[in-house]
């Protein structure tokens, strides 16, 4: 624990990489998810929009052993994976990513939602009753608009996912330089003896993080509002 610039410097560089590879991962289908659950009428839906939530209530270790049930190396959807396309995810740097992605993926779908709701259906009318294909209203009109939600969902969701701890260790487990992200590197030293300054220095380090990712989605969504006359 006495080297502990490598360490910090370990853990952040995780940190920063397993929260951009989650984020990148679920932005595409949060959108989606967003659209379906504020646009479209089915049977049902009440049942998906609380499936879709329902990391934000559940324990992140429960979430993470029901990761590890279905992409374990054992698991129907993990096996799939490793016995067709070579690909393992349980205590893998990817493994922490998909973690990270499922807790934190009902923060981009509020946050998109809401945007979504406040998009004006009378412009996306106008463009179809103009010849407008679907396709070409929701590029030209109703992405446009709901940018301000993608960015601060994105942005949250970030930030989120560096402080995430219980899914991760319990599907990807603790490895130095694998899994080992700023929450798990904290834990770690709090463990041990002659940890505390390391710990210290997580612990802010972590604060800092997270403040500096609240900040940034507050000013993006300023910023793409000022820019969209909102």
């Amino acid at each position: 624990m006495n080297g502990s610039g490598p360490a910090e410097l370990d853990a952040l560089r995780l940190s920063l990489e397993v929260a951009a590879r989650s984020v990148g991962f679920s932005l595409p289908l949060a959108v989606l998810v967003a659209w379906i659950l504020t646009r479209a009428r089915f049977p049902g839906r009440i049942l998906f929009d609380a499936f879709v939530h329902l990391p934000l209530v559940l324990p992140p270790v429960a979430v993470g052993y029901v990761l590890l049930i279905l992409f374990g190396a054992r698991g129907p959807i993990g096996g799939w994976l490793r016995s067709h396309f070579g690909i393992e995810l349980a205590f893998t740097t990817a493994g922490a990513a998909l973690a990270t992605a499922v807790m934190t993926f009902p923060l981009m779908v509020r946050a998109i939602r809401l945007s979504l709701e406040n998009v004006d259906r009378g412009l996306e009318e106008a463009a179809r009753t103009l010849g407008a294909a679907a396709v070409d209203r929701f590029v030209s009109i109703t992405l446009p608009l709901m940018l301000p939600g993608i960015l601060a969902g994105a942005v949250t969701a970030f930030a989120a996912g560096l402080g995430e701890f219980g899914a991760v260790i319990t599907f990807a487990s603790n490895v130095p330089g694998v899994t080992r992200t700023l929450p798990l590197a904290l834990y770690t030293a709090m463990q041990s003896p002659t940890g505390d300054a390391l710990a210290l220095r997580l612990a802010v380090l972590s604060l800092a993080l997270g403040l500096l990712g609240l900040l940034a989605a507050e000013l993006l969504v300023r910023r793409v509002r000022r820019l969209l006359g909102r």
